[in-house]
Formats: C-alpha cells, sequence, structure tokens
C-alpha cells in the first residue's frame, strides 16, 4: 500500500514539474496576432520580401488579411502553436456573413479560418475578387 502511494506521489510530482518546466518555456500559450508590426513580421517569415501596404487583423488577433504593393494578397493564420501564412490565388473560397469572413486556401491541409474583422469585412471581400492567378 505505501508502495502504491509513494508511486503516485512521484507521478503527481512529475506532472506539476512538467508544467512547470512549460510555464517556463512559455509553452502552449494563447498565441494572437498583437498588432501590425506583429502580423508584417509574421507575413515576412511566411513569404520571405512580402512587405504589407494594407492589413486587417481578426478581432480575436486568430488570423489577418495583408495586401502588398504587388497587389499580392496573403491569408495569415493560426496552427497549432505557430502562425502560418499563404498567398491567396484563384483556388480561393471566400464566403462574408455580415463582420465575418471565412475564407479557405484551397489547400486541404491548410483549411479555412473564420475572421472577424468589422466593417473592414466587405471591404476586403470585393478586394478578393481581384486576387492574380
Amino acid at each position: 500500500m505505501i508502495a502504491v502511494i509513494a508511486q503516485l506521489g512521484v507521478s503527481l510530482l512529475s506532472i506539476l514539474a512538467l508544467a512547470w518546466l512549460a510555464k517556463l518555456l512559455n509553452l502552449g500559450g494563447d498565441l494572437r496576432i498583437r498588432d501590425e508590426d506583429h502580423a508584417r513580421a509574421l507575413a515576412q517569415e511566411a513569404v520571405y520580401g512580402f512587405v504589407p501596404t494594407d492589413m486587417v487583423i481578426d478581432r480575436a488577433g486568430m488570423g489577418a488579411l495583408l495586401k502588398d504593393a504587388q497587389g499580392r494578397q496573403m491569408l495569415l493564420r493560426r496552427h497549432g502553436a505557430a502562425f502560418v501564412g499563404r498567398l491567396l490565388d484563384r483556388r480561393l473560397e471566400a464566403r462574408l456573413d455580415q463582420n465575418f469572413l471565412t475564407i479557405g486556401t484551397g489547400e486541404k491541409t491548410f483549411g479555412s479560418i473564420t475572421l472577424n474583422l468589422g466593417d473592414a469585412a466587405q471591404y476586403w471581400a470585393a478586394g478578393l475578387r481581384h486576387v492574380p492567378a
């Protein structure tokens, strides 16, 4: 009986130590796009040389739409513990529902995301009609 209690105690201490280590390393945090500078940096990581001239960030910080001077548009979205970005092309699927814009890239592994863009949703939905091929 004492061995079972000791084993339970060691297991509990191990779990607490791993939780403390994860917190110390800032693992599993609530990852969001903080501001436009953060969105620019994420876009640069996703596609080297992409310099946004216009952008809109989801109100919850879960994703963003960005446009560069060449008219290319990028979708940023959270994927697990990181952000990923894709340049949008004619395969995109978009659906507007008031302030919400749902966008899919046509790439099954990337999936789709619904962004709460507020009043800017209509503007960005209209801009998606002019995505280069």
